[in-house]
């Protein structure tokens, strides 16, 4: 830049880069963000990245001085003008920040998937070789989020002392489809590691094509409270048959509490059987967006069709409160769902239910299919995209784990590739 930099323009760049990616980390799971608003996002949180580039040295003094919050935001910022500076003493200022906190780890992480190959070059397997556990797990979530196979790595870093180490390895495999590794997550799940390695080795080996002991890990998980229940369900519940599927629901259903459990769950089957029921919950305020949802991950129907969706009812709260002496600030589970018209849903039903074999597995409207999938990927919401990967995999295990949080313009080069 010809002068100095005008500081209040740049500083706007930083805060925008910071609140934008904390926007997209919720984007990326949202039921009703699409690719093509995800590249909007992108395109948008690229542009103030650019902005803060131009500024030269005074843009990364500017971006630096953020790491006094060391958030999710505030990391990735840091670290990927790092990372595309080459400041090596500036990254490794962000990865003692970032250590403090899971947010931002999970900043620091996404700024590796994010920057281009040419800006990793060296770096990465640097990392891997690294005597600290954090700088490894930092590596490997690199290559698996480039699609990048480290020689010989992953093998290795799957027997590593560290536990976060080992579970970052199994997510790669689970990436990069080493089916070749299957037996080393049969082996993990034999030995009695901790419930996350544990959990994140039945995931990869049920991607990679095991089912009866990763199947038997998932359901414990599933059928016990804790933080991977739902993920645990919803994996195995997709790739288990409709029939073994509607046996742990029904176990699900005979504990008390598990009603938005069982909604998802029903979804995740694709099997009709649960249709009339989900029909049912959507006259219920609190549970119909939810089974809403479930009931367009079997039928593939568009329920945000205005003659389809309802206004939001007046006696439901979504959303934190403005109260400030309210301490419940969490996000509303089902926030960007539509509220769908159960009669009029019930009369489509009615009118299509012959279409649909209860007993057999549909994924929005189809039973699952290669070309089915990559559509979805390409057309679908980023819930759906999610099951559309799984689908992927558990159709043909090898099969790269898609990832649907990937910077758009990636994620469009590896969809436009499919085609050719």
């Amino acid at each position: 830049m010809s002068g100095a930099p005008l500081s209040h323009i740049v500083q706007q760049h930083v805060e925008e880069t910071v609140m934008l990616r904390g926007t997209r980390a919720y984007m990326v799971h949202a039921p009703n963000v699409g690719l093509r608003q995800l590249a909007r996002m992108d395109e948008r949180l690229a542009a103030h990245l650019d902005g803060i580039a131009v500024a030269g040295e005074y843009g990364a003094r500017l971006a630096g001085a953020v790491l006094e919050n060391p958030g999710r935001g505030e990391c990735f910022t840091v670290a990927v003008r790092s990372l595309e500076d080459g400041d090596s003493d500036a990254l490794a200022r962000v990865f003692t920040l970032a250590r403090q906190s899971p947010e931002g780890q999970s900043g620091l992480i996404s700024a590796f998937g994010w920057v281009s190959p040419a800006a990793l070059r060296g770096v990465a397997q640097k990392l891997l070789g690294s005597t600290d556990p954090f700088s490894r797990q930092v590596g490997l979530a690199t290559f698996g989020m480039h699609r990048v196979d480290p020689p010989g790595a992953l093998a290795k870093a799957v027997d590593d002392e560290h536990p976060a180490v080992r579970c970052q390895a199994l997510r790669a495999l689970a990436s990069l489809g080493h089916v070749h590794l299957l037996p080393k997550c049969v082996e993990i799940l034999k030995e009695g590691h901790d419930d996350q390695c544990a959990y994140e080795a039945a995931k990869t080996a049920v991607l990679l094509g095991e089912q009866r002991s990763a199947f038997e890990q998932l359901e414990r998980v599933a059928l016990r409270p804790g933080r991977l229940r739902s993920s645990a369900l919803r994996m195995v519940l997709q790739a288990h048959a409709p029939d073994r599927a509607r046996g742990l629901l029904s176990a699900l259903s005979r504990m008390p509490g598990n009603t938005r459990l069982l909604l998802s769950g029903a979804g995740a089957t694709g099997d009709p059987y649960y249709v009339p029921w989900l029909i049912e919950q959507m006259r219920k305020p609190k549970l119909a967006r939810l089974a809403g949802e479930s009931f367009c991950l079997i039928t593939g129907l568009d329920l945000s069709f205005p003659i389809r969706e309802l206004p939001q009812p007046d006696d439901v709260e979504a959303g934190p409160e403005d109260d400030p002496q309210d301490d419940d600030v969490a996000m509303d589970e089902d926030d960007g769902l539509p509220w769908p018209d159960a009669e009029k849903i019930a009369a489509w039903w009615q009118d299509n239910a012959q279409r649909f074999a209860a007993g057999a597995r549909y994924f929005m409207g189809q039973p699952p299919t290669v070309p089915h999938c990559l559509n979805i990927l390409k057309t679908g919401f980023q819930r759906q995209r999610e099951s559309a990967a799984l689908h992927l995999c558990f159709l043909k295990p090898g099969t790269l784990l898609f990832n649907t949080a990937a910077p758009a313009w990636r994620q469009k080069r590896w969809l436009g590739a499919t085609q050719g």
